[in-house]
Parts: structure tokens; sequence; C-alpha cells
């Protein structure tokens, strides 16, 4: 594909993420464009009766020799919700978190124990609403190479990485479909190798590269 980097380096990042990605410090919804899970269904619309909880993710981008990988975890199959599905580090608000860089920190430590030391912000991508009722704040950053892991059991499986060139490639950003409470959805869907990315995790991928490379 012509509009995509033959290796993604993450200065390139750094000076895409100038203009391209929102402020981390930008709390407003002025201007801002809404994805979630019904981006790809234009009459979808979340349960009115599900407030949007707060939450943010860390879309970690691995500074490698070669090119960024993306950071990414799979959940352990006993959680009581999206069990066995690849994720990015993160989770709910918690009370006195006061930005999504916050949260992302904090949750990005208890799930894979990656020290914050190792992150360096550079954006926001759009907020992401689910049909489960959060509102995903996911925060761009980069990881210095160096660090060491140490997976939560109880939440992660195994923690991961796969090339941000391959993400980043439209040609893999394919598009499924399934059942979901009677009705026929369709979402994004990235697989690579063994793993089946989908869902809120492909959806946010999807708004990295439009944000990347979109007009």
């Amino acid at each position: 594909m012509t509009d995509v980097l033959p290796r993604f380096h993450v200065d390139q990042l750094r000076r895409l993420g100038r203009t391209k990605l929102r402020p981390l410090d930008d709390h407003s919804s002025l201007g801002v464009t809404l994805r979630g899970d019904g981006d790809l269904e234009p009459t979808f619309v979340p349960p009115a009766d599900q407030p949007h909880r707060a939450a943010a993710v860390l879309v970690g981008l691995i500074d490698s020799q070669h090119e960024a990988n993306v950071l990414l975890t799979l959940r352990t199959e006993h959680l009581s919700s999206h069990a066995g599905q690849i994720a990015f580090p993160g989770g709910k608000m918690e009370p006195g978190e006061t930005s999504p860089l916050e949260t992302a920190l904090r949750e990005a430590h208890e799930e894979t124990g990656l020290e914050p030391s190792f992150i360096e912000p550079v954006g926001l991508l759009d907020p992401y609403l689910t049909g489960t009722g959060f509102r995903i704040e996911p925060v761009v950053a980069i990881i210095r190479s160096g660090f060491t892991l140490a997976p939560d059991p109880g939440e992660v499986a195994e923690v991961f990485e796969v090339p941000l060139n391959f993400l980043m490639d439209p040609i893999n950003h394919q598009r499924h479909e399934r059942l979901w409470k009677g009705e026929m959805r369709r979402y994004y869907a990235m697989p690579y190798l063994e793993r089946y990315i989908w869902g809120a995790t492909a959806g946010i991928l999807r708004n990295l590269y439009d944000r990347l490379y979109g007009e």
C-alpha cells in the first residue's frame, strides 16, 4: 500500500502526534469525534439506560530497533467480561483520578507490571463508546526498550507484541459480523497469525490509522 510507511518508527509518531492526535490535556468535548462499537453500524445506539462510565487504555508503541510494535494483552478465560479476548492494558477510572493518562498508566502497571518510567505519552485518540456502557479514552504512548513485565495472572494470560506496520495497513482491516443479542453486528477485525484482534481493540487501532493517515 502506497499510503503506509514500509517501517513505522516511533520518531515518526512523535512528529505526527503533534498535529494528528488530541493533546493529553484535552478534556473538552468540543470538536471531538466519537468512535465506538457502532462505527460500522450507523443506526446502532448504546443503551440509553447505561450511563457511559469513564475508562482509559494504553495504546503502547514499543520503541524497537527495526520498527514499532504494539503492546497487547490476552485476557484470562475466567473473567466475567471479555474473557479470552485481546485488549489494550486499561480499565475504568477510579475515584480521585483526574485524567485518562493517570488511569492508563495505573492500569498498565497493575495488569502487565510495566513501569511508568518507561512510558512516554504522545497524545489521545478519539473517545470510544462501547455497547456495554463505557467511554474509553485511548492514550497513545511510546514504550522505551529495556522494560520488564510481570503480568497479573488474575487478569492477563499473556502479553505480546504485534508490528504497528501490520496494524496500520488498511488491507488488514477486515470487516466481520456476528449475531449479538439477536441482531447481526458488524465490526473491525485484524487477525494476526493465531491472534484474533477484534471489537473495541480493532476499532481503536482503526481510529489510530484514521488519525495518522486521514485528511
